[in-house]
C-alpha cells in the first residue's frame, strides 16, 4: 500500500488488518450498517453472499483481462454471470508424500491415477511400515475441500451452469465418494480427526506416508523435522491420469457498494492486480498470485516445487460463487464422515447432500 502511495501521491491507503476468523461478520455488518471501508478482502466462498446482498460492486468492464488470471480464481468471482471482484492469491491442493519411503515401497515415480493411488498406499504399508499409506479428512469442517477433487476430476458438478440449482446427486459424484470411503474401509487413512499438528508430527515420523493439502505445508512439515529430500509434492492423481482437478481457493478482492471513493478503490484493486505487485506480494507474505504471469519470473518460476502448484493450479476449480454455498458445504461435510466412518452408503449419502442443498437453494 505504501508503494502505491507512492506511486500517486493523492491516494491515501490505510489498511486495517482482520482476523481471519473475524472478517466475514466484520464484512456482513459493515455492509448491514452501512459504514463500509472502500476495498475488502473477500474469501471466495463468501463472493456468492455478499455479491446477493448487493453489498459490493460488479468489476468494472476492462478494469482487467479475465484471461490474465487462472481460471478457477476468475470463477471464484462470479455470480450468476457477473464478477463482483478480482482474484487477489490463490491456493490449490496437492499430494504430499514421503519420497524415502516410497522407494522402500519400490515406488520411484508418485501415482497418477485413482487405482495407482490405491497401490501406492497399500505399498507404503506393507512395504515400508507406514501406519496409514495416506492421511485422508474422515469428514469435519472443509473435508469438501479434499473429496471434492476426486468428485472434479470424475466429472461432478455442484451447481448447474447458471448456479440456480444444486446438482450433487449424480453418479459421477456417488462413484467419487465410494472411492474415497475405500481408503477408510481398508485402513489406508484413519477416521479419527486430527488435533493440530498431528498430521506434520506423523509424516515426520512416518505415522502417514502421504496426506493433500495446499502450500502451507511444505513450511509445516519441514518444521516438523522432514528434509526437504525426503518428500516432494505432485498434482493430484486424475481418475486415469494425473493432473486430477483440484481445489482453488484464496482470496478476491471487492469494492464495497457504499464506498465513498469508488474510482480510487478500483485503481488500488488493479494495481494490486499487476504481476510485479502480485510477485512482491509473494515475495513480501507467500502467497500465490491469482495473476499468471507473475509466475514467469523470479523464485515462482525458479522454485521446481512451487512450479508444481502452479501446474496444479491449471487444473483446479472453486466452489459455486453463491450464497449459500457455506451452508452446502456443512451438509456435504458431514454426510461424507457418516459415509466414511459407514454409517451410511456413499449413495445414500450423496442423496441426503442433494436433499439438504435442494431445500437450502443457491440464494439466486
Amino acid at each position: 500500500a505504501a508503494d502505491f502511495a507512492d506511486a500517486n501521491p493523492d491516494a491515501d491507503v490505510k489498511v486495517t488488518a482482520i482476523p481471519w476468523e473475524a472478517a466475514h461478520d466484520k464484512i456482513a455488518n459493515a455492509i448491514a450498517s452501512g459504514e463500509t471501508p472502500d476495498v475488502t478482502l473477500v474469501g471466495t466462498t463468501w463472493m456468492g453472499e455478499f455479491a446477493e446482498s448487493g453489498g459490493i460492486e460488479p468489476t468494472p468492464e476492462g478494469l482487467v483481462d479475465e484471461a490474465d488470471f487462472y481460471e478457477g480464481a476468475w470463477g471464484s468471482t462470479e455470480v450468476g454471470g457477473t464478477s463482483y471482484g478480482v482474484p487477489w492469491y490463490v491456493e490449490t491442493r496437492v499430494l504430499y508424500y514421503r519420497t524415502d519411503l516410497a522407494e522402500k515401497a519400490s515406488w520411484d515415480e508418485a501415482p497418477q491415477s485413482w487405482d495407482e493411488l490405491k497401490q501406492f498406499a497399500t505399498d507404503l504399508q506393507e512395504k515400508a511400515d507406514v501406519e496409514y499409506g495416506i492421511s485422508l479428512p474422515a469428514g469435519g469442517t472443509g473435508s469438501w475441500q479434499t473429496f471434492m477433487p476426486f468428485a472434479w476430476s470424475n466429472g461432478a458438478t455442484l451447481t448447474n451452469e447458471d448456479g440456480t440449482e444444486y446438482t450433487i446427486d449424480s453418479p459421477e459424484m456417488t462413484e467419487a465418494l465410494e472411492y474415497y470411503k475405500t481408503f477408510f474401509d481398508d485402513g489406508h487413512s484413519s477416521t479419527a480427526l486430527l488435533d493440530a499438528g498431528e498430521l506434520e508430527s506423523g509424516f515426520a515420523d512416518g505415522t502417514f506416508g502421504s496426506f493433500i493439502s495446499g502450500p502451507w505445508h511444505t513450511g509445516l512439515v519441514e518444521d516438523a523435522g522432514v528434509k526437504q529430500d525426503q518428500y516432494a509434492v505432485v498434482p493430484l492423481p486424475g481418475k486415469d491420469s494425473a493432473p486430477g482437478t483440484s481445489f482453488t481457493g484464496g482470496g478476491d478482492l471487492a469494492v464495497f457498494s457504499d464506498s465513498d471513493n469508488k474510482d480510487g478503490a478500483w485503481k488500488f484493486v488493479q494495481w494490486l492486480s499487476e504481476p510485479e505487485t502480485q510477485q512482491a506480494f509473494y515475495d513480501e507474505v507467500g502467497d500465490l498470485p491469482a495473476v499468471k504471469s507473475a509466475w514467469d519470473t523470479g523464485e515462482l518460476a525458479d522454485d521446481p516445487q512451487l512450479q508444481i502448484f502452479g501446474q496444479q493450479l491449471e487444473s483446479a476449480l472453486a466452489p459455486p460463487a453463491v450464497p449459500t454455498w457455506e451452508e452446502v458445504a456443512a451438509a456435504v461435510d458431514s454426510e461424507i464422515e457418516k459415509a466414511t466412518k459407514g454409517d451410511t452408503d456413499p449413495a445414500d449419502a450423496v442423496s441426503a447432500m442433494q436433499k439438504q442443498a435442494a431445500s437450502i437453494g443457491t440464494g439466486l
